[in-house]
């Protein structure tokens, strides 16, 4: 025989007078022939047939294991939630004897107080410098409110977002970043954060903004904690700034629901809310001026910023130096034609005219009459005396265009009429 071919046995030509009678032709090639056996043919069925045993005998084997396992169901659950939570609470050990974390104080108090708190996360990934720790303290009696003013890229939101993350981690039970943490109880941690639209509802940034804040102030209460960032952004400068400004006067102001509140915000304008409201209060994070940039000192310190520093921004996020010049010319010339004044100098933020109480009359392309070595700024949110007068006061009619006289008359006109 020459050799088997799968289950046949193949014979040359040549051989052929020499198979045995007991083979069984098969099939018949130019220069041999294929021949099975009796005993080939008990072996093609046991192993075409292997397949479908072995199939039937891994459904059995299963079945049964399944049949064991579901008579242990209530252990086997048991076991996992133990194993579970071992786990989670391994891994809290092990962040906090890496990151150098304190057991906080959680109780029934009111305050939340944090003492050269970080960021977890933030921390764990900087390489290349130490994360700059700040404190926070909030309480509904004194300071419920904090609004954080502060340039793009300085921390503000970093900030925000790590007192929500250490409330949590207290209240979950395991050891926070920070040096010394008193937790007061928190029933719920409402965030506006972010930038989200979505298109396929048919929801623009601006209006899943308004939901989202829509649903905090609908649902907090005196032992929420409620972080927001930048509410009123998504549009116009003047309808953002007054929902802001509303928003902040109704957590402010509902006697039951005086929410422990983080506010970042771009608008400086609600810096004026920290001597109107008593238990607002304004912080910024610091910033160093080193002639033309800034340094991020990334602290939280009192007092409000008076500059966003988008162009400084900007310039680090490396758009081209052209675009920045361009946007210096144009923001002195808007500046100038609002007639706000700056003085250099680390006292810049004392020596800013601030806009006081309540919305009056804005004539933002009309040039003010100069105080000194300074330009007044027009009051955004002047006392409402005769703010017709007020305005005209304050113009120097020796240096308007007639395009802004007529500016000029037509505010005057609308104001007079909207005050009858």
């Amino acid at each position: 025989f020459n050799r088997v071919f799968g289950y046949y046995i193949e014979v040359s030509k040549a051989n052929i007078a020499k198979v045995p009678e007991e083979y069984e032709r098969r099939q018949t090639l130019t220069n041999a022939e294929r021949f099975i056996t009796p005993e080939l043919k008990e072996k093609e069925a046991l192993i075409l047939g292997a397949q479908e045993r072995i199939c039937d005998l891994e459904l059995k084997l299963f079945e049964q294991l399944r049949a064991r396992i579901e008579a242990q169901t209530d252990a086997i659950q048991r076991l996992a939630s133990q194993v579970a939570e071992t786990d989670a609470l391994a891994s809290l050990a092990e962040a906090a004897a890496r990151g150098g974390y304190v057991r906080p104080q959680v109780d029934a108090s009111d305050v939340v107080e944090i003492k050269q708190g970080r960021h977890p996360v933030v921390e764990a990934l900087l390489t290349d410098r130490p994360f700059v720790p700040n404190d926070v303290y909030l309480d509904r009696r004194n300071e419920q409110i904090w609004i954080i003013t502060g340039p793009n890229m300085a921390g503000k939101s970093t900030f925000i977002r790590q007192v929500a993350l250490i409330t949590l981690m207290a209240h979950m039970g395991g050891f926070v970043p920070a040096k010394k943490a008193s937790i007061g109880l928190v029933d719920r941690i409402f965030t506006r954060v972010g930038a989200t639209d979505y298109l396929t509802r048919g929801q623009s940034t601006f209006l899943v903004e308004m939901t989202e804040t829509a649903n905090i102030l609908n649902n907090a209460t005196e032992r929420s904690l409620v972080i927001l960032d930048e509410i009123g952004r998504g549009t116009s400068t003047y309808d953002g700034l007054s929902i802001a400004w509303a928003v902040v006067e109704y957590l402010h102001g509902r006697r039951r629901q005086r929410a422990r509140t983080l506010f970042a915000t771009h608008y400086h304008e609600l810096a004026e809310l920290d001597g109107t409201l008593k238990r607002v209060k304004n912080h910024n994070v610091a910033v160093r001026e080193e002639g033309d940039s800034i340094a991020f000192l990334y602290r939280i310190v009192p007092g409000c910023s008076d500059h966003s520093y988008g162009i400084h921004a900007a310039k680090l996020a490396g758009m081209p130096a052209e675009t920045i010049e361009r946007a210096r010319e144009i923001l002195f010339e808007l500046e100038c034609a609002k007639g706000v004044g700056e003085k250099t100098g680390e006292n810049r933020s004392e020596d800013r005219e601030r806009p006081t109480a309540h919305l009056a009359i804005n004539l933002p392309n009309v040039p003010a009459t100069p105080t000194g070595d300074t330009m007044a700024q027009p009051d955004m949110f002047a006392p409402m005396g005769s703010p017709l007068l007020d305005a005209l006061a304050r113009m120097d009619v020796s240096n308007i265009t007639p395009m802004q006289a007529l500016q000029l008359l037509d505010e005057l006109t609308r104001a007079a009429r909207g005050m009858k």
